[in-house]
């Protein structure tokens, strides 16, 4: 078992990690850099991959017994006891289009449990951050997911998968049913950003499809944390290595999941 000192010294560490590869971004941000595609829309920059070195050379540094699982150079890594999970870069094509929404991403999974997550949006300055038992905050202050109730009053964010072009799973049918039974829909391009404005309370609810475990470890965290439920679309306990994820306040929980199994009949 973890010891409270064990604990505050990861905390310590891959927030440190968080800030140190954001504030990379942030120098790097709408500058001259390197742009190869993982797909026909899937992109990867120098900077992605930068980022995910310096996040691994700092914890690899003060924690060479753990393990990580990271998405450009460690998508396929073994778990261990102690594994920490980053996206050195959530929103790459944002950021290849100088579009100022994107975050660094990283969770620490112990014994197969996420107990810390940090995301930290560079540009605004914004730092998520939970301890699994401990709550969520915001650069240090306490956050909450929103009261709303009313589908009719829900902001939701979503994103559709890089196969949209070739998959009929593509997230279309179920955008189209949201658009007209919420406020209104999101799609920001960054899952861990829509997963921590669920936590802050700025978003009611987000779905969305074919993520990876470096997508949501740490936004999994913050968003239950901040009292928010997250599941899969048939309402079983979300796991980050599931493809789906319903994150939500916990209110319109229970709405999402019927809107989205309505679509998919």
């Amino acid at each position: 078992m973890m010891t409270a000192s064990e604990f505050d010294r990861y905390a310590e560490v891959g927030t440190s990690a968080a800030l140190a590869a954001g504030d990379l971004l942030k120098r790097r941000f709408r500058t001259d850099f390197d742009i190869r595609h993982k797909g026909v829309i899937n992109l990867v920059t120098e900077v992605d991959v930068a980022a995910e070195e310096l996040v691994v050379s700092i914890l690899r540094r003060e924690f060479p017994e753990h393990a990580v699982l990271a998405e450009e150079k460690h998508p396929d890594a073994a778990r261990a006891p102690h594994t920490w999970i980053i996206d050195p870069l959530d929103g790459t094509t944002n950021y290849a289009h100088g579009f100022p929404l994107f975050a660094v991403s990283i969770g620490l999974e112990v014994e197969g449990e996420v107990e810390f997550g940090a995301i930290y949006n560079p540009i605004l300055q914004e730092l998520f951050t939970a301890r699994r038992g401990g709550g969520a905050r915001l650069n240090g202050a306490p956050i909450h997911v929103s009261p709303v109730s009313d589908m009719n009053a829900s902001l939701l964010a979503t994103g559709f998968p890089y196969d949209i072009r070739t998959s009929a799973d593509n997230n279309l049918d179920y955008f189209a049913e949201f658009a007209v039974r919420s406020r209104a829909v999101r799609r920001g391009g960054s899952a861990a950003m829509d997963l921590s404005y669920v936590a802050a309370g700025i978003f009611e609810g987000f779905w969305e499809l074919k993520l990876h475990p470096w997508d949501c470890a740490a936004g999994y965290l913050i968003v239950r944390e901040a009292g928010g439920t997250v599941t899969n679309f048939r309402g079983e306990s979300g796991s980050i290595y599931e493809p789906e994820c319903v994150a939500t306040n916990g209110l319109i929980h229970d709405a999402m999941l019927t809107i989205l199994g309505e679509a998919r009949r």
